[in-house]
């Protein structure tokens, strides 16, 4: 039995209300009607002797619905705008999900359900920190929880998850922040399955985080086949986003996208990974120039001998290439001595 009830909870049902406007006029034309009859009831009561069984009549239907039946109508007038929704239970039970923009009019009984209420996604940390310190303070607080817009938005909404300290695969400590867009897509089950399905999602999100950041390092010099968070930021957001997706698939949310937004190294080492990249962009550079300098003292050489300029002997070769290469691969801008003597 529970479990049939359970699925039955995870299935949204489509609540069909009537129109707000005609019941609003007809109960407005009936209140009207039952205050003079109340009024004519009363005034038929002093004007004659005796107490008409009618004059009564009018008097106790006219109060009845004047003053009690038709106000009580009136509370279930709702208003909705675009994309936004009512998830009503009658007595504790579920009844359906009212959507779509327009003035509606549902039995005055039922009670909208949002545990979210007046909780954003990027503050939902903060929702336990609630005021115990004074009785002021917390009558205050219900009071605040009794006026919320029951209104459970459909649009899509952004969470700015905080930065985290989390470990990459290499085990340095990184500094890392995403963005989330999300939107409810199953209103019965964002309200019924969990507690507060925007705190679920904020608390989901960096466990998620933490889960995939863990595979990756921060970076990869010189490895191309491999991915790391900062070379394959776009895939590693992907991959956020199908496990935060994988988790609050209960709640009825859905996961648009996910990006990060800092990618950082942690203070304590950010000085030596900085120092580390500096000597590897100087490696790199300095390869490069190698390969270069070779490059044009063997053209140089060839050029020579081609072209039949000069005859040189190994050691006199060495000793060109000693030259160029000092010249082509030093830091600093040689300084040429001229020789007028003979070659040997």
């Amino acid at each position: 039995m529970e479990a049939t009830n359970r699925v039955t909870q995870n299935e949204e049902i489509e609540l069909k209300a009537m129109n707000g406007m005609s019941c609003m006029i007809m109960n407005i034309i009936a209140v009207l009607a039952c205050t003079a009859a109340f009024v004519l009831g009363i005034i038929w009561t002093q004007s004659t002797v005796g107490t008409p069984i009618l004059a009564i009549v009018l008097i106790i239907v006219g109060a009845l619905y004047g003053f009690a039946i038709g106000p009580v109508i009136f509370i279930g007038l709702k208003i909705l705008k675009p994309n936004e929704a009512f998830v009503m239970t009658l007595f504790g039970r579920y009844i359906g999900t009212l959507k779509g923009a327009g003035f509606y009019w549902v039995n005055p009984f039922c009670v909208a359900v949002n545990p979210a209420a007046g909780v954003t996604a990027t503050t939902s940390a903060s929702v336990k920190a609630a005021p115990t310190d004074s009785i002021a303070s917390s009558l205050s607080s219900l009071e605040s929880m009794s006026l919320v817009n029951k209104r459970l938005s459909l649009k899509d909404m952004t969470l700015n998850n905080d930065r985290q300290k989390i470990n990459d695969q290499l085990g340095n400590p990184i500094i890392i922040g995403i963005v989330v867009i999300w939107r409810v897509v199953n209103t019965a089950r964002a309200v019924f399955n969990v507690d507060n399905y925007k705190e679920f999602l904020s608390i989901q999100c960096d466990s998620a985080l933490r889960n995939i950041v863990r595979l990756y390092p921060y970076d990869n010099p010189g490895k191309d086949n491999e991915e790391s968070l900062r070379g394959s930021s776009l895939d590693v957001a992907e991959k956020i986003r199908n496990e935060i997706q994988a988790k609050v698939d209960i709640a009825g949310l859905e996961v648009v996208e996910a990006r990060i937004t800092h990618l950082s190294y942690s203070e304590e080492i950010a000085s030596a990974m900085l120092q580390r990249q500096q000597a590897s962009a100087i490696v790199d550079a300095k390869s490069m120039i190698v390969e270069g300098a070779v490059g044009m003292v063997e053209m140089a050489l060839a050029k020579l001998s081609e072209n039949d300029i000069v005859h040189l002997d190994e050691e006199r070769k060495a000793a060109m290439v000693s030259n160029l290469l000092v010249v082509l691969c030093g830091s600093r801008d040689a300084q040429p001595i001229v020789n007028s003597g003979s070659l040997y």
